[in-house]
C-alpha cells in the first residue's frame, strides 16, 4: 500500500548489532611505535590484526567502507520499499560525535570529514554505531528497524615500500613476486598502473609480480601506482607510489666508434705522437665495473728483436700513440685494439676496434741520378745544334707526385753554353742536347757537372753525392769513310739472273755511325746496291753483255746522316761465258732408318773453269726447304764434302739432291743422285725376290680359286633341285598310298 508499508524492513545476514568494520586511523594520530611488515589483516574470526606498513595514507572522506544489506517484503520500486538509513548514535562520542556518515538511500557507511582527520587509534575499544532504517522514505508512518555496527580502529598499513631493485635478465620462473602491499580494511580491490608501461601485475592479495625479464638499457626505472578500491571502484586513499629500479648486469660488450676514413700521420713523426683516441661505449650502467673499459693493442704486434712496436695504446684512456719502431711512407696499417669491460677481468665482454692508419709522405728524399758517370760520349764536330747527346734519369724515393718534381741544371764545365738540358715535369728524365757547334781544335772534350734538385722544399738531410752527375763528351774529328779496298773487281757470267749477289762493299774499320752506299754512272742499269749494307746485286739480266767484256761503275759512300765528305771507289765487272750444264753424279745408296753412312761430293767435278786453279770450294744445299730438312752437307776439306741423311727416316726411293758449289766469284750446281732403301744387317739394300720358275702367278691362282667355287655351287644347286622335285611327287600321291609311320 502506498500509504503505509505492511512489511517492515528486515536486516539480512550482516547480523545487525554484531557487524564489525576496521578503519585506518591517520598516521599523525596513531600512537605507539610503527614497525615494517606489520600489516593489519583479519584473522579467521574476522578480528583486526596489528599494523604493518609505516608512512601510511588516511582513509579518504566519503569513501564507503561498508554497505548495509536490508530487505523489505513490499513491492520493489514503490514507496513502501523506499528505504532510508540514519545513524542514531555513536559511542563513544570522542573526539567528535559525528566521525561517521551514512548515505541515507544506499546505506553506504564512510568516514565524515571530522573522522578522516581526527580518528585516533589510541582510544580504547571500538566505536558502537546505532543505525536505523525506515521504509516509506522519511514519512513517520513507515516501518523501521535498527542495528548495532561495531567499528574497530586499526593502524593504517597503506604506506609506500622502499624502492624495489630488480636485476635485468633475471633467470627465475615468471611471474616473479617482487613485493606486497596491504590495505588494512575489508572489501578491497587492488589496481596497478605502471609508468612507463611495464610487465607488472597485482593480485587480490596485494602481491606484486613481474611477468618477464627486464632490460636496464631499454628502461632503467619504473614508477608503479597501486590503488586500494572498494567494490565500486572508488579509492579508499591515495595511490601508493612504488619505484622499481632495474639493476645492471654485464650484458653489453663495448662498442667501438666507426672510422670510415683512414687517419693520416706524417712519416718521421716522433714517438709519442697521438694517432687517435678510442672511446668505446658500453651500454651498461655508467660508473659501474660493467662499463669500465680498458684497451689492449692486438695488431700490429711488435717484431722480433725490436725494442718496441710501431704503436702503443694507453689501457685506460684508449689513446693510440706512435711507438719507437719506424714507419714508411705509403703504408696502410690496420690497427686492431681490444676493448674489454670489467677492467679486463675474467668473465668480461669485449670487442675489437679497427682503425686504418695511413703514413703520409713528406719530402724527405732528395732526387738522385741513376748513374753518376755518363760517357765518355763521342760526338762529331759537325753535329747540328739540337742533337740529343744523352738522356739523364733521376729517381726520387718519395711517394707524393708533387714531392717527385725535380729541376736539372748544368753547374760546371759549360762556360760557353755549348750544351742545354730539356725536361718535362714529372718524368724524371732530362735530355742533354747540343746547343752550339763543336770545334775539335778549340775543345776536343767537354766535362760537365749536372745537378738535380727537388722543386718542393726538402725536409730532412741535404742532398748527397747522388744528386750530381758528370757527363763526359769527346769531340770526334770528321773524315771521309775509308773502304777495305781501293777498287773492286768481280767475274760475272753473262747468264747470271737478276737479283744475284755479286759482292759486298765494306768499310776498312767499323764506323761509329752507319754509312750509305750508292752507285754512280751505271749507264746500263744492270746493277743495284743496298744503301745500308753495301751488297751489290744484278738489277736485271745482263742482256747485251759478252764474255771477255768489262763494265765499270763507281760506288759512292758517305755517312747516313749526310755529315762529312763522301768517298768513291771503282767497281769493275768481268763478264764470263755460260758454263756447261752440270752432270749428274752417279747414284749411290743410303740406308733408312739412318745409319752411319754418307756420300762423298767432289767440288771439282762440276767446275766450269778448271784451268783457273783448284779450290778451295764452298758447298751448300740447294734452297729447297725439303732438301735442307731431309739432308745434311758437311765440308771435309777444300775439295770435298760429305752428304748424309739429316732425318732418321727418309722415304725409300731415288732422290736427286742439288748441291751449290762456289769458288771465288764462280757458282755452279751439282745434282747428286742417292738411292734411299731399307737395308739388311750387312748394310745392303733389300731387293724384291723374283717369281720362281714353275710357280703360278697371282692371276692364275685367282682363276683356279674362282673355278673351284663355281663347281661347288653348281653341285649344290643340283642337290636342292632334286630334293624339291621329290617332295612335290610325294604330295601328288593319294593319302592312302602314304605308308603309316611305325609306332615304336
Amino acid at each position: 500500500r502506498p500509504s503505509r508499508g505492511s512489511h517492515p524492513p528486515i536486516c539480512s545476514s550482516v547480523q545487525w548489532g554484531e557487524r564489525l568494520a576496521c578503519f585506518q586511523s591517520p598516521p599523525w594520530q596513531s600512537a605507539g611505535p610503527r614497525r615494517r611488515d606489520q600489516g593489519v589483516r583479519r584473522d579467521a574470526q574476522g578480528a583486526c590484526l596489528p599494523p604493518s606498513i609505516s608512512s601510511p595514507s588516511p582513509t579518504n572522506t566519503g569513501v564507503p567502507f561498508l554497505f548495509l544489506e536490508v530487505s523489505d517484503g513490499d513491492e520493489p520500486g514503490t514507496a513502501n520499499s523506499d528505504l532510508r538509513f540514519h545513524i542514531l548514535s555513536q559511542a563513544p562520542a570522542q573526539p567528535a560525535p559525528n566521525l561517521f556518515q551514512l548515505e541515507p538511500q544506499l546505506g553506504a557507511l564512510a568516514l565524515s570529514p571530522e573522522g578522516s582527520t581526527s580518528l585516533d587509534q589510541a582510544l580504547e575499544g571500538p566505536y558502537q554505531l546505532l543505525v536505523q532504517v525506515k521504509d516509506m522514505g522519511d514519512q513517520a508512518s513507515g516501518h523501521q528497524t535498527t542495528a548495532n555496527i561495531v567499528v574497530s580502529i586499526v593502524e593504517n598499513t597503506w604506506a609506500p615500500p622502499e624502492p624495489i631493485h630488480l636485476a635485468e635478465n633475471l633467470q627465475v620462473p615468471y611471474p616473479h613476486l617482487i613485493a606486497q602491499v596491504h590495505w588494512s580494511g575489508g572489501d578491497v580491490h587492488y589496481h596497478l598502473e605502471s609508468q612507463p608501461s611495464g610487465p607488472f601485475d597485482v593480485n587480490s592479495e596485494g602481491n606484486l609480480y613481474v611477468s618477464r625479464e627486464l632490460d636496464r638499457e631499454r628502461q632503467a626505472e619504473y614508477l608503479l601506482q597501486v590503488r586500494a578500491q572498494n567494490p565500486h571502484g572508488e579509492d579508499y586513499t591515495e595511490a601508493l607510489q612504488l619505484q622499481v629500479v632495474v639493476t645492471d648486469e654485464n650484458d653489453n660488450a663495448p662498442i667501438c666508434p666507426q672510422h670510415d676514413l683512414p687517419i693520416s700521420i706524417p712519416e718521421l713523426s716522433p714517438p709519442g705522437t697521438e694517432v687517435t683516441r678510442l672511446s668505446a661505449e658500453d651500454a651498461d650502467a655508467p660508473g659501474s665495473p660493467h662499463a669500465h673499459v680498458v684497451y689492449q693493442l692486438l695488431n700490429p704486434e711488435p717484431e722480433e728483436d725490436a725494442e718496441g712496436g710501431a704503436f702503443e695504446v694507453d689501457p685506460t684512456s684508449g689513446s693510440v700513440t706512435l711507438g719507437a719502431a719506424p714507419l714508411q711512407a705509403g703504408q696502410n696499417i690496420l690497427l686492431q685494439v681490444l676493448a674489454a669491460d670489467l677492467a679486463g677481468a675474467k668473465g668480461g665482454l669485449s670487442s675489437t676496434c679497427e682503425v686504418t692508419v695511413m703514413i703520409k709522405d713528406i719530402n724527405d728524399h732528395a732526387p738522385e741520378f741513376t748513374t753518376s758517370q755518363i760517357g765518355p760520349l763521342s760526338l762529331p764536330e759537325d753535329a747540328e745544334p739540337g742533337t740529343l747527346v744523352a738522356t739523364l734519369t733521376a729517381t726520387d724515393a718519395d711517394i707524393e707526385p708533387d714531392f717527385r718534381l725535380m729541376d736539372f741544371a748544368i753547374v760546371a764545365g759549360d762556360v760557353e753554353g755549348t750544351f742545354s738540358l730539356d725536361w718535362e715535369p714529372g718524368t724524371g728524365q732530362a735530355q742533354f742536347r747540343l746547343r752550339k757547334k763543336l770545334s775539335y781544335e778549340t775543345a776536343p772534350s767537354h766535362k760537365l757537372l749536372v745537378v738535380v734538385r727537388s722543386v718542393v722544399e726538402l725536409v730532412g738531410p741535404d742532398p748527397g753525392p747522388g744528386s750530381t752527375a758528370t757527363v763526359m763528351v769527346l769531340v770526334e774529328r770528321v773524315s771521309p769513310p775509308q773502304l777495305d779496298q781501293d777498287s773492286y773487281e768481280a767475274g760475272v757470267r753473262v747468264s747470271t739472273p737478276a737479283g744475284s749477289l755479286l759482292l759486298t762493299i765494306q768499310p776498312l774499320v767499323p764506323m761509329s755511325s752507319p754509312l750509305r752506299f750508292s752507285l754512280v754512272n751505271d749507264s746500263k742499269g744492270w746493277l743495284c746496291i743496298k744503301e745500308a749494307s753495301g751488297e751489290v746485286y744484278t738489277a736485271r739480266s745482263l742482256q747485251g753483255a759478252h764474255p771477255g767484256d768489262m763494265y765499270t761503275v763507281l760506288v759512292a759512300v758517305q755517312h747516313a746522316d749526310e755529315r762529312g765528305p763522301s768517298a768513291s771507289v771503282p767497281l769493275v765487272l768481268h763478264f764470263l761465258g755460260t758454263p756447261p750444264a752440270p752432270a749428274p753424279v752417279p747414284a749411290r745408296h743410303l740406308c733408312t732408318p739412318r745409319q752411319d753412312q754418307g756420300v762423298m761430293v767432289n767440288g771439282a767435278s762440276g767446275d766450269p773453269d778448271p784451268a783457273s786453279g783448284q779450290g778451295p770450294y764452298s758447298f751448300a744445299l740447294g734452297p729447297d726447304p725439303t732438301v735442307q730438312r731431309d739432308w745434311h752437307l758437311q765440308a771435309l776439306n777444300a775439295s770435298h764434302a760429305y752428304l748424309s741423311l739429316a732425318l732418321n727416316w727418309v722415304e725409300p726411293q731415288k732422290h736427286v739432291i742439288p748441291v751449290v758449289v762456289s769458288r771465288l766469284d764462280l757458282k755452279w750446281q751439282l745434282l747428286v743422285q742417292v738411292a734411299v732403301c731399307r737395308c739388311t744387317v750387312e748394310g745392303q739394300c733389300l731387293r724384291k725376290v723374283g717369281r720362281m720358275k714353275g710357280m703360278p702367278t697371282k692371276q692364275s691362282a685367282l682363276g683356279i680359286l674362282l673355278g673351284t667355287l663355281a663347281a661347288i655351287g653348281f653341285i649344290l644347286i643340283l642337290i636342292f633341285t632334286h630334293l624339291a622335285m621329290s617332295r612335290k611327287k610325294d604330295l601328288d600321291q593319294p593319302v592312302d598310298s602314304v605308308p603309316l609311320k611305325v609306332v615304336v
